[in-house]
């Protein structure tokens, strides 16, 4: 009797995802790379259950080892960006591009990337059109902190605390995420909480998980009222680069999430603003903020613990949260981990990003408690593209009902 319960149960989710899994389809399309059987899986998977077109590129399999998830600017161009463009230019209703396990996360020798041109493949993909856009504003970013190589060019954000949904006819450029994780199963996994959320949200029940936003006390606190920083002011000059020569105080991050805690309370959701010492681990969160490894009082057997619902969603200010997508040991703290925990979605960085570039606490749990999906939550809280950033998740994946 139990067993024919749980069956019962589980046909009813199955049914519920199905009815959803569609929706939202024709502005999607998910890129397949012909040589790793990783990304042909993902890619097939995703597209049948989303309804989302596929289009193929052949390059290095990602997937196999460490050195092929770092692709030559070049060969970008020509096996990745190019057959993009070509598909991208006869469907103008695309707004977002999903990456598969297999893909290259980093591509070296780009002009206006770090450290002799490294830049985050998803990010530069993110950018496109940008280059031929006469009203785009570069960023000239530098810290001597990393030595004289340590000198990009990427593009202040268009979407950046947009009040609107994302189309890429109005913002230029597109949306780009991942569907990866240390193993396929964790990246098929991400599909699967995403549509086990948009389930929860169809039978009508609101989400009841906390969103955990762990300040590190060593760091300061700023001024709430000051946050989020916008890099381009309303004083800003057309042509004219924004310039960043160093990163911003940490304390500012802290602030963020204060209101960011703020902004989730006055909504009636669950929210944790952790200022203690302590760093927390906790089950059945819906939304987690942190300094990961940077934190003072970092606990790895903290980190590993946290858990989440369908549809929980992180950022961690660590500059190599997504340097990998493979298992690996020592360095800072991985969004891969987060991922084989049953994280649904978040954001990494390849290579060092800067404080400025990680995901502004306030922007991010706003938009997504609003009802807004992961991608369009993400990209709004995120100032660059053209940079170091990954986007982690289905970008359709929702966690929250619509709501003003």
């Amino acid at each position: 009797m139990t067993r024919s319960i749980a069956i019962c149960l589980l046909t009813a989710v199955a049914t519920l995802a199905t009815a959803q899994d569609h929706a939202g389809s024709e502005r999607v399309v998910v890129v397949r790379n012909t040589r790793s059987a990783a990304s042909r899986t993902i890619a097939e998977d995703y597209a049948q259950r989303r309804g989302a077109a596929i289009v193929d590129v052949t390059c290095p399999d990602a997937a196999l080892d460490a050195t092929s998830e770092t692709i030559p600017h070049a060969d970008y161009l020509t096996s990745i960006a190019t057959p993009l463009r070509v598909w991208l230019a006869s469907h103008p209703g695309v707004d977002y591009i999903v990456l598969t396990k297999g893909i290259p996360i980093r591509v070296q020798g780009a002009p206006r990337g770090v450290f002799h041109g490294q830049l985050a493949l998803d990010s530069v993909l993110a950018a496109l059109g940008y280059e031929e856009d006469a009203t785009a504003v570069t960023v000239d970013v530098t810290d001597a902190n990393f030595g004289p190589t340590y000198h990009g060019r990427p593009w202040a954000n268009r979407f950046w605390n947009s009040a609107a949904p994302f189309r890429h006819a109005t913002c230029g450029g597109y949306l780009v995420t991942r569907l990866d994780g240390y193993t396929v199963a964790d990246a098929l996994a991400l599909t699967t909480r995403a549509l086990a959320a948009a389930a929860t949200l169809e039978a009508g029940t609101a989400p009841a998980g906390t969103v955990l936003l762990d300040v590190c006390p060593s760091a300061g606190m700023g001024d709430p009222a000051r946050q989020p920083h916008a890099l381009v002011t309303a004083d800003h000059r057309p042509h004219q680069d924004v310039l960043i020569a160093g990163e911003s105080a940490w304390g500012d991050w802290n602030a963020d999430m204060k209101l960011a805690d703020g902004r989730l309370r006055a909504r009636g959701l669950a929210s944790r603003l952790e200022t203690s010492d302590v760093f927390q681990g906790m089950p059945g969160l819906m939304g987690y903020a942190s300094w990961g490894s940077n934190d003072s009082h970092y606990d790895a057997g903290a980190y590993r613990a946290l858990g989440f619902a369908p549809g929980a969603i992180a950022e961690t200010a660590v500059s190599t949260s997504g340097r990998t997508f493979l298992p690996t040991t020592g360095g800072q703290s991985l969004l891969a981990d987060l991922i084989a925990q049953g994280l649904s979605g978040g954001k990494g960085y390849t290579d060092e990003p800067l404080l400025q570039a990680i995901a502004s606490p306030s922007i991010l749990f706003d938009r997504y408690a609003r009802g807004w999906n992961l991608a369009d939550s993400f990209y709004a809280a995120s100032a660059l593209v053209g940079w170091q950033d990954i986007v982690i998740g289905d970008p359709l994946c929702r966690g929250y009902p619509e709501r003003p």
